[in-house]
């Protein structure tokens, strides 16, 4: 037995250090926190398995958007899984901002002042839907002069092609994704104005063909091309299932670390524990393992700054 260890904080410590202390001290979420960080440190080490990193679209209104992007710049993460609102959300501060609110906002008065609430994350419609339709349309009408069937993952690649003169391209998924050949798959692509919007193009133009299929084929590919898999696995839905779903086929995945605010006693994907999985052969029996329970807002940077620490070094500044 293992004897628990009190953290002893100074003023030198790092991310990375912290990290390693909750792994002394055993207690509680900080000690499930140490182990996913050595199993992401593990998964990204393993030049013989696939990463994927699933995620929703709330998180991509927050500062992790810059967390995100920064991963697939630095070549981090191979695969990709989320929605449509991640494509929302990431274009949107592209071409303007969002800003700081309240929880406790008055909804009404935010209505009126065409002000839209996401938790404490104000956005205007000038910031979202108005400036989307402004953007994606003559976007999507110079992608669809050369095309007429695209998969999901082609299409954000285009898009971010298109983001090549844009001042704020470096901070963008969708442009990282791009940049480094990183493919985004979105399962769902018409639940939110990203595919609202590729509607309304649709209307004058019913020879586009938006092909589902092809992203399938491509997940099969990279899933059946691969000795072992791994994922991280932000928050639950259409992006976990997904991510989990095909890894199945390969008898589950290696590596995986869910970070999850959901409970599981309502029998939720969302908190359904990844050792749930295992009985489905989502998960390999063998598999390192961890659901962490929290805040991705919280969690994610921290455990982040610890693995880069770990691959980089203290010195090496690599987040964008």
């Amino acid at each position: 037995m293992k004897p628990v260890r009190d953290i002893r904080i100074n003023s030198e410590m790092t991310a990375n250090d912290i990290i390693n202390s909750y792994g002394d001290a055993g207690g509680f979420t900080a000690k499930k926190l140490a182990v996913a960080t050595n199993i992401v440190e593990a998964m990204l080490k393993d030049q013989e398995s696939v990463t994927f990193l699933s995620f929703p679209a709330d998180i991509i209104a927050t500062g992790i958007r810059g967390v995100i992007a920064s991963l697939l710049k630095e070549k981090l993460v191979d695969v990709v899984i989320t929605t449509c609102g991640t494509l929302d959300h990431d274009l949107a501060r592209v071409w303007e901002d969002y800003y700081h609110g309240d929880f406790l906002a008055d909804d009404v008065k935010l209505r009126r002042k065409g002000i839209n609430r996401l938790g404490n994350i104000f956005v205007p419609n000038e910031s979202y839907g108005i400036i989307l339709e402004k953007k994606l349309q003559p976007i999507f009408s110079s992608i669809f002069q050369e095309k007429k069937e695209v998969s999901t993952k082609e299409l954000i690649w285009d898009v971010g092609e298109k983001l090549g003169n844009e001042v704020e391209r470096e901070n963008s998924i969708v442009y990282q994704a791009y940049k480094n050949k990183i493919p985004i798959f979105v399962p769902g692509p018409f639940d939110g104005a990203f595919g609202y919007q590729l509607w309304l193009f649709w209307q004058m133009h019913k020879d586009l063909k938006l092909n589902l299929f092809l992203d399938e084929q491509d997940l099969s590919d990279i899933v059946y091309s691969n000795k072992r898999s791994g994922a991280i696995i932000l928050g639950g839905g259409i992006s976990k299932h997904h991510t989990i779903w095909w890894n199945q086929f390969k008898d589950g995945l290696n590596y995986a670390v869910y970070i999850t605010t959901a409970q599981e006693w309502d029998g939720s994907l969302s908190g359904a524990r990844l050792r749930e999985a295992i009985s489905w052969g989502k998960v390999n029996e063998k598999a390192k393992h961890q659901t962490v329970e929290g805040d991705i807002t919280v969690i994610f940077p921290f455990m982040i700054a610890a693995v880069y620490e770990r691959l980089y070094g203290k010195k090496r500044k690599r987040m964008i």
